[in-house]
């Protein structure tokens, strides 16, 4: 028996189009990040980016559970002594949406090269308009989960 491999030459990549009003950050990056890697697929490679392109609207309407918009933290640091900057969620949410899905999307990769090459398919936008309307992209539906009242 021999084992088969995809190559970058044999992958058929598609577009897909998610809405993020009303979804939760966590949900939505797991399967984006299943999307993006190729794991949904029959020909799903490790080594190998099989993923598809996603592309994900309305980032300004997602949601946290609980007290995540004020406990969660972001951290950035130039190398400079005292230059730590700290932001919860809220203030990324309100200056640049599309952060949060992006960081949380790069958490579920894999930490190796493969996953930048990854993390560049992934389009975030903060409206409900697109500049990849040529590429015909599918609607992905991502079931919403109904909270604790």
């Amino acid at each position: 028996m021999k084992t088969w491999n995809a190559k970058d030459s044999e992958v058929q990549r598609q577009w897909w189009l998610v809405d993020a009003d009303g979804q939760t950050l966590g949900r939505l990056a797991t399967r984006i990040a299943t999307i993006l890697r190729g794991k949904d697929k029959a020909v799903f490679t490790p080594h190998v980016d099989t993923g598809d392109f996603v592309v994900v609207i309305n980032s300004k309407k997602i949601k946290l559970t609980g007290n995540k918009l004020l406990d969660k933290k972001y951290y950035t640091h130039s190398r400079y002594f005292g230059s730590l900057k700290t932001f919860t969620a809220q203030q990324k949410l309100e200056s640049d949406s599309g952060f949060l899905i992006t960081e949380a999307v790069k958490g579920m990769l894999p930490q190796n090269k493969l996953s930048r090459q990854l993390l560049n398919k992934l389009k975030v936008y903060e409206a409900g308009v697109h500049p990849h309307a040529t590429q015909k992209p599918q609607t992905l539906t991502i079931k919403k989960t109904a909270g604790k009242k």
